[in-house]
């Protein structure tokens, strides 16, 4: 078996002939540029402005030990390089990636739609998304609640409060944090997807004391 890092080598070569080669694709169907400064939630409290990095090649594998190793070769950097910018990228294991700040239709962003478009690899890939909340005030035990296709870690104002693992479907309400308070202000919400081979999307919002979803919140790039 070949090691993750010879593994990510390959696929970054392989990907890179690929995009070479490849002719223009149509823009994914529920996904559009980011219009505007914000973009509020929805009645359900789904957030739909994110800012989702290029897919970085990594081994694919979705257990615990296998998401860390992911984690690992797709490390971000640190300090103000890590804060992404619509149509900044950054260097990972020698190869460029780029910030793209869109907008979906759905409750869900479809990444799988989101990487073809763009003719990058679908499979054995970890996505970074990050996305920022305005609350127009301090709410107290609110619980970020996701669902991911397939592996993921959530992290809210840098706290990670959400681990998924293994094979799954998106499925509201998947993962439901431990109580938190999100700012009055700026609330910044990082992630991880990582998919095996297949379809890949998520979801997320925030849903109060009573398991409601919290509305009035609005989402921007940054």
């Amino acid at each position: 078996m070949k090691s993750p890092t010879v593994f990510v080598s390959l696929c970054l070569l392989a990907c890179a002939a690929v995009a070479q080669d490849a002719a223009p694709r149509p823009p994914a169907p529920t996904l559009s540029p980011a219009k505007g400064e914000s973009l509020p939630v929805d009645g359900r409290g789904f957030v739909h402005r994110w800012l989702v990095l290029e897919p970085v090649p990594v081994p694919g594998r979705l257990t615990e030990a296998g998401v860390q190793d992911a984690l690992r070769i797709a490390a971000l950097p640190a300090g103000d390089d890590a804060k992404p910018a619509d149509g900044s990228s950054v260097t990972l294991n020698g190869a460029p990636f780029a910030w793209h700040a869109v907008d979906t239709t759905n409750y869900n962003v479809n990444l799988y739609h989101f990487a073809w478009a763009l003719s990058k690899p679908m499979s054995n890939v970890l996505f970074w998304v990050e996305t920022a909340i305005d609350s127009p005030q301090e709410l107290s035990n609110v619980r970020l609640s996701i669902g991911s296709n397939a592996a993921s870690r959530w992290w809210p104002n840098d706290a990670t409060v959400i681990e998924l693992n293994d094979d799954r479907q998106t499925v509201i309400d998947d993962g439901v944090s431990h109580r938190v308070r999100l700012r009055k202000g700026r609330n910044v919400i990082r992630a991880a997807i990582i998919n095996g081979g297949g379809a890949t999307d998520f979801c997320a919002r925030f849903l109060d004391e009573r398991d409601q979803p919290v509305t009035g919140l609005r989402a921007s790039s940054r």
